[in-house]
């Protein structure tokens, strides 16, 4: 079975009276009472990052996929929570130097306080982080309408190369792959977005395990559909320039995980004041398709051409 299956069959109903939870079918526990917002989440060696050769940029990659579920609600990010599992080989006084050094880097930038945690001696290396926010209001799941578009801020695909050219699969000039390597452990998040979201989207989730995947999850308890239009899906100069000078389509590398950037929807009636935030905020929006009746079935269509979107799934824990 998958993750949500595994929630659903086992999890759900532990938590139906505690409607903080949501179900346990959003990324974030709200009390709206308390304004309190929650995540969690957990990342392991050979999973969530090839390897702990780079410690200071596996830090990086946990806080900023961490915090990411907080921004797409619509959320500040204040505290966090790190515990870490490793062993004398790995959490050595460099590399413990290192991450400090990398800790305190994130904070300044997105203005975090670590809070507390926890270590445990391990052969592979794990982390779990607690996020917390404030907030008196979130934009929860399962709150998309008929007609909405959809966006992503962003660009989409350069993390899934940048993991590929860690792993040597694929052969590309140094620059290039300091370049998508970044994009893998230092994804640029669209920070800012906390403070506008609430203002047009009706709801939204962080890409994590990919595109279609998470689209899924977005609307999955809505008796609605989804259309997405390849060609419309934002791409930066770099993986443009990838796909030409190696002849790949476009389709291999848009679906994958790891961006870390926000989908959501919004009414067609909000097109000009997401236009405006973007600009005043410099942050790009691209609406990449439409919210659909049920009757419809989920689409990716390429040059007006459905494809099939059982290729496009994405990551899913498997257990």
């Amino acid at each position: 079975m998958d993750e949500f299956e595994l929630i659903k069959n086992y999890f759900q109903k532990i938590s139906i009276n505690n409607p903080s939870a949501k179900d346990l079918n959003d990324d974030v526990f709200f009390d709206k009472n308390k304004k309190l917002v929650v995540s969690i989440d957990t990342y392991n060696e050979g999973v969530h990052f090839p390897n702990f050769k780079y410690p200071n940029l596996v830090i990086k990659k946990i806080i900023r996929s961490s915090i990411s579920d907080l921004i797409a609600k619509g959320v500040k990010p204040e505290y966090y929570f790190i515990s870490g599992s490793g062993n004398k080989n790995k959490f050595t006084k460099k590399n413990l130097k290192i991450i400090s050094k990398s800790l305190n880097q994130e904070q300044k930038k997105y203005n975090l306080k670590l809070s507390g945690g926890d270590t445990t001696n391990f052969n592979k290396v794990s982390f779990s982080i607690v996020s917390i926010g404030f907030s008196k209001k979130i934009v929860q799941r399962n709150n998309a309408r008929l007609n909405d578009d959809i966006y992503v801020t962003g660009n989409i695909g350069d993390s899934f190369i940048g993991l590929k050219a860690i792993k040597n699969n694929i052969k590309i000039n140094a620059k290039l792959k300091n370049y998508f390597i970044n994009q893998f452990y230092c994804p640029n998040l669209p920070y800012k977005i906390y403070k506008e979201i609430h203002k047009f989207a009706n709801t939204s989730i962080d890409i994590s395990d990919g595109l279609i995947t998470d689209m899924n999850k977005l609307i999955n308890k809505q008796k609605l559909s989804f259309e997405i239009n390849v060609n419309k899906i934002p791409t930066s100069k770099k993986l443009e320039f990838y796909l030409k000078k190696f002849k790949k389509l476009r389709t291999q590398y848009l679906f994958n995980g790891d961006d870390y950037q926000i989908l959501f929807t919004a009414p067609q009636k909000k097109r000009l004041l997401i236009k405006s935030v973007g600009k005043r905020m410099n942050q790009k929006f691209t609406i990449i398709g439409k919210i659909n009746n049920s009757y419809k079935k989920n689409s990716i269509k390429l040059d007006n051409k459905p494809l099939n979107i059982s290729k496009f799934k994405g990551y899913s824990h498997k257990f």
